[in-house]
């Protein structure tokens, strides 16, 4: 899964369309635009019997980050929410993995974040309510090109 990742990633840094190839297609809608761009990804959503929603996040930069000898585009997270009817929604940030330039992915790096009630209005609380069904879904990207340039698009 990550060589795949890595392989899409280098594909739309080059402007050109993802790989074809792909086992498991993106359904990426945008949550929010600040400095970063947030995309839930809706076709991984999933509950567990206590009836937790997990949910993979790609958050983009519209301007690539020089760490170093490496330049950043931005990374994949897997969050988890406690979706709630009667106050805000809990959740939290389960790991980061960064993507480079050059298409590398990770590795992921587990968050020591515990779960808490979400501000709202805030960017956990816009991913939780898509986690949540709390918003109705719509698609907004289906790959790293397409979201790269709503990104783009979005920007202030």
């Amino acid at each position: 899964m990550t060589r795949m990742l890595s392989l899409m990633l280098a594909t739309a840094l080059m402007a050109t369309p993802v790989l074809a190839e792909q086992t498991a297609p993106q359904q990426l809608m945008l949550s929010g635009q600040g400095r970063f761009a947030q995309f839930a990804d809706v076709a991984t959503r999933a509950a567990d019997a206590d009836g937790k929603v997990r949910m993979r996040v790609l958050q983009l930069s519209t301007e690539p980050m020089v760490i170093g000898p490496h330049t950043y585009v931005g990374g994949w997270s897997w969050w988890q929410f406690e979706c709630k009817n009667d106050g805000p929604h809990s959740g939290y940030r389960q790991d980061f993995a960064s993507v480079r330039d050059d298409a590398h992915i990770g590795p992921a790096t587990p968050t020591r974040d515990q779960p808490m009630p979400l501000a709202p209005g805030g960017d956990a609380a816009e991913l939780a309510a898509i986690a949540c069904g709390d918003v109705e879904i719509r698609l907004d990207a289906t790959d790293l090109n397409s979201a790269m340039a709503l990104a783009k698009a979005n920007e202030d």
